[in-house]
This record gives structure tokens, sequence and C-alpha cells, in this order.
């Protein structure tokens, strides 16, 4: 007999990049048995105008660009689109470990959801840095009483329970904007959630995340790059170079434009200049120059490998400071636009010495071949990140807690300023 499905509303993620906006349509369908499955319906992409390096540069340009690529995905699934899940990246954000303590309530002193909620709301509790407001509590381990290092303490007994967490914020001026942005294309924000985290989620398996692991996004500006150790998240940072610099250092060594540049990049981009015969030779006419110009396919290996080594070692950098360089076991995944170029994870191996590979979504049925597409990886994080809160209102996403009902103080701000 065939199970009746049906169809919930529609979940959306909204990427705002400063190389392109991307949107991503998930719909959840369940069954009579309970089960349920999220199932991509839609993709679509347009380029950005407005934003730069990660911050919204002209709200018009960026409303554009958003709107734009909203109508298309509307076009795609054939239903409004009326909410999304909007995420957020840029250098502009920072993290800090808190602790919650609470006592128990209960008489029996059994612990419940509401104890944990509780406890992270006490680690909320601390001084926010100035402009800077909360996007994420993560909880990582808990303590009841001396017992320390638990994972999930729901249903022990103890009379005081500790939360370890980290929490991460974002400056309040980018969030304002990038709200504005949204409002103004005409949808609602369920919540803002940090992009490399919802990328981390959709790449990385339990097991990965338990043995440790690092998840790379090479973006436009920047590149953003998430830890996982134990299952919890241990670090995460954003690097102010990104796969538009291998581009503008192209544009220059070719002295040739940017948007030729940037074909040469996708074409005959090689992150490993060894591998390529010293007599091979590209026509740049062939990616769009005026004239006839041979180049040498090494030269460009070359330019392309020592920007792209620069980016590794600067998150070799970052997992230094947290004593895991060449020490997590389940490797590295790369995601991102930037990490297209042919050789990325070769290279990579070589710089990290650790196990390297493309991270494609897990887990996710679709009816659109953008699930393979890297670049989309964070646009279908963020919508297995809503779906997790749309399929279990009132319960965590599977590794962070999202923190402060952002959206829903800026909407009520936005509505203020708005006549």
């Amino acid at each position: 007999m065939a199970r009746t499905k049906v169809h919930t509303e529609l979940i959306v993620g909204l990427d705002i990049g400063s190389t392109a906006v991307r949107v991503v349509v998930g719909q959840l369908t369940s069954s009579r048995e309970m089960s349920s499955e999220l199932q991509l319906i839609g993709a679509a992409e347009v380029v950005s105008e407005g934003i730069q390096k990660g911050q919204i540069a002209s709200i018009e340009d960026a409303v554009s660009s958003v709107s734009g690529a909203l109508e298309h995905a509307e076009k795609i699934v054939g239903l409004p689109i009326e909410h999304v899940w909007v995420g957020v990246s840029g250098t502009q954000i920072i993290s800090q470990e808190s602790k919650g303590v609470i006592a128990v309530s209960r008489a029996n002193s059994e612990i419940t959801e509401d104890d944990i909620e509780r406890a992270v709301e006490a680690a909320k509790n601390i001084a926010t840095p100035l402009n800077y407001e909360i996007l994420h509590v993560l909880p990582r381990t808990y303590s009841v009483d001396t017992q320390s290092g638990i994972k999930d303490p729901i249903g022990m007994t103890g009379m005081r329970l500790e939360v370890d967490t980290k929490i991460i914020h974002s400056v309040s001026s980018h969030v304002k904007n990038l709200s504005k942005v949204v409002y103004r294309a005409g949808v609602d924000i369920d919540d803002f959630v940090l992009s490399i985290l919802a990328s981390g989620d959709v790449v990385a398996t339990s097991r990965q995340k338990e043995l440790g692991c690092v998840v790379i996004n090479i973006g436009g500006p920047t590149t953003s790059m998430v830890v996982y150790e134990d299952g919890d998240v241990i670090h995460s940072a954003v690097i102010p170079i990104g796969s538009s610099h291998i581009t503008n250092d192209l544009a220059l060594g070719l002295r040739t434009s940017i948007d030729i540049a940037e074909k040469v990049k996708c074409q005959h981009g090689e992150c490993v200049s060894k591998k390529l015969n010293k007599k091979d030779t590209i026509d740049l006419f062939e990616s769009g120059a005026d004239q006839s110009e041979i180049v040498s396919r090494y030269y460009i290996a070359q330019i392309i490998e020592a920007r792209v080594s620069e980016i590794l070692e600067k998150v070799d950098d970052e997992l230094s400071l947290i004593g895991r360089s060449q020490m997590l076991p389940a490797g590295a995944l790369f995601v991102g636009g930037g990490s297209k170029i042919q050789g990325l994870t070769d290279c990579a191996k070589e710089v990290l010495a650790l196990p390297s590979q493309i991270g494609y979504p897990l887990g996710i049925e679709s009816i659109t071949d953008k699930v393979n597409d890297i670049a989309f990886v964070p646009a279908i994080g963020l919508v297995k990140w809503g779906s997790a809160f749309t399929y279990s209102p009132g319960r965590h996403a599977p590794t962070a807690h999202i923190g402060g009902k952002v959206a829903d103080k800026i909407k009520m701000i936005f509505k203020n300023l708005v006549p």
C-alpha cells in the first residue's frame, strides 16, 4: 500500500554572497507513518550587486539582486516564497566561550528540556562586545553536579546543571542591513544562520564531526571555516582572502581584464603546477580577448597555486591556534564556488597535511542538479537547518541553538521605520 504524503510549507535558504545571490527551495514531505523527507524542488542564482566583501554596499542594488533571485526561484517552483532562512557571513563574525549554570527545577531532580533551555539562556548573560549581537549559542558539553563531559543530560538526575557554550556574534549594523534588504525584497525572515555552520551541517557526517574535521568555504572575497571535534564546533574563523583574489592575480599576471581572467580560472585553472607540461598553452582569444595571445598553462597554474597555497596556509594558522594543525583525522571538506578549481584537494593534502575532499550535501533528495553544485552548499545547508525547526518545532537544530530571536527584533525595528 502506497504511503500518503502530505506536503508542508516551503523551506527556503537565501545565501547573499559578494559574487552571487543563491536561493534554494526545499519541501518536507511527511507520511502517515510520521517519517519525514526533505526534498529540494528548486534553486536559482543571480549575479550580486551592491554587496562587497560580504557587506551591504548599496541597499537598492542588493534589494534588486535578492528580488531577482527570489522571482527566478518562484518561477521554477511555481509557488510564492513568503519567508526565508538567511545566511550571514563576512569578516565581522567573532566568537567567545561562556558558561551557564542553573539549579534543576523539578522536585525529583530529573533534568528536562526546560532545564537545558534555561541553562543556555543563562550562558547568554555575558557582556556582548560593543555594536555586536548574539547570532548563535552553541552548547558543547554539560555538567551535572560533579559529572562533566555529558552530551545529553535529559533524564539524568542532579541538583546543578552547567553548560559550556560557544557564542557567535555578528555586527549589529550588518544584520540590520541584511534585514532591510530581505524585507524590502518582499519576504519575511525565519532567522539568521552563520553560513559556514549551515554548510558544515549538510556536508560533514556525524562520524567526521566526532573524529575531527574542518569545513572550508572558499567564497569570492573571503574564506570561512568551521572546525568540529567530538561532535561539537570548537572553532570558526573568516579569512579575508578568497577566489576573487585568484582572479585579480590572474588579471595582473596575464595583463588582461577581470572577466577574461575569471573565464581562464574556471576553464583552465589548476592548483598543482607540477602536474602540467610546460609546453601546454592556451589562447586568451578563446576566453574572450580581442586578439590572439598564447599563454602557458604552467604559468597560469603557478599564479593560482601561489594564492591557493596562501589561503590554505592561513587555514592552517587558524588550526594551529587551537592545536589542531595536522591533527584532524577526518580531514578537510571544501565547499563554495572557489573550491571548483582543479587540483584543490591535492594542494590541500600537501599544505594542510590532512585528508581532503570536496564536500557534497548528504542525505537530501533533489529534483534539481544544483544539489551537486558546491557553490550552492551554503544555501542548501540553510534549507536543512530550517527543516530541523519546521519538523521539530520547539527543539534545537542538529548542532546549534539559534540565539536571541534576532529576526523578530529587527522586523519590529524595520516596520517602525517604514511608513
